[in-house]
C-alpha cells in the first residue's frame, strides 16, 4: 500500500524522518509531521493512467573504502547522514523510496522537476553538513532518468532503472547527472545544465549524452 498511494508513503517517511532527527532537532521533527499531515488532509486525487516516472539513484562516494577502514562508527555515521538528507528531500518533494542499495538509495518521482529539486536539495544539505563536520565529510553523486519501469514486489525494473543506475556511476563526487530526456523537459526551467558529452552505457547500443545539474551559487539559471 505504500507504493500504491503516495500519501501513505509520505506519512511513513515523515514519521521515520521525525524519529531520526528528534534528538538532534525537536522542532525539525515536528515540522516533518506537520507537513505530512497537511498533505494527508488534502482531498485525494483521482487515480490517473500510468505515466512515465523519474528514477533517481544516490551513491555515497568512497563507501567501499570506508567500510574497509578500521572501526565502523565513522562509516555508519556517514550512512545515517546520507539517509537523513536523502529521505528529507524525498519527503519534501513527493519522492518515493524504493529501496536502500547499501551505499545509496533508489527512489522514484511522478514529477520530473520534483526529482531535480530534490537532487539539488540533497547536494546543498550535504554541503552544509560538510561545512559543519569537515572531519567526517559526506560526498554524494546522483543520477536520474525518466521512463516507464516495471513495478513488481515493491521494486522497479526495466531499462529506465538500468540507465539511471549507470548514469549515477558516470557522475563524480558532489555532482548530479541527468539523461537527455530530462534535460529536454527542463528547458525553460530555472536550472543550469551543462552538457558533459556522450557516454557508453552497458546494454545500450548508442552512447548517451548526459547533463550535469549545477546546484551551487550559479545553479538557478536557464538551461544550456
Amino acid at each position: 500500500y505504500l507504493m500504491q498511494d503516495p500519501r501513505y508513503m509520505q506519512i511513513f517517511q515523515a514519521g521515520r524522518n521525525a524519529m531520526n532527527t528528534y534528538f538532534q532537532d525537536e522542532k525539525s521533527a515536528s515540522r516533518h509531521m506537520k507537513t505530512a499531515l497537511e498533505e494527508w488532509n488534502k482531498p485525494k486525487q483521482k487515480v490517473e493512467k500510468a505515466r512515465p516516472i523519474t528514477v533517481l539513484f544516490t551513491d555515497i562516494v568512497g563507501s567501499t573504502a570506508m567500510t574497509k577502514a578500521p572501526g565502523n562508527e565513522g562509516p555508519q555515521k556517514i550512512v545515517r547522514v546520507h539517509n537523513r538528507v536523502v529521505r528529507e528531500a524525498l519527503t519534501g518533494w513527493n519522492g518515493k523510496e524504493i529501496k536502500h542499495t547499501g551505499n545509496g538509495i533508489m527512489a522514484s518521482f511522478a514529477c520530473i522537476t520534483d526529482s531535480v529539486e530534490a537532487s539539488i536539495q540533497m547536494q546543498r544539505e550535504t554541503h552544509i553538513y560538510n561545512e559543519q563536520t569537515p572531519d567526517l565529510p559526506l560526498h554524494l553523486k546522483i543520477g536520474l532518468d525518466v521512463g516507464e519501469p516495471i513495478a513488481e514486489d515493491n521494486d522497479l525494473f526495466g531499462t529506465v532503472v538500468q540507465m539511471a543506475a549507470q548514469i549515477v556511476d558516470k557522475a563524480q563526487a558532489d555532482e548530479i547527472y541527468v539523461s537527455d530526456i530530462i534535460r529536454g523537459i527542463c528547458v525553460g526551467k530555472p536550472y543550469k545544465l551543462i552538457n558533459r558529452g556522450g557516454f557508453a552505457m552497458g546494454g545500450f547500443d548508442d552512447d548517451s549524452t548526459l547533463y550535469e545539474v549545477v546546484w551551487g551559487e550559479n545553479g538557478t539559471e536557464a538551461t544550456e
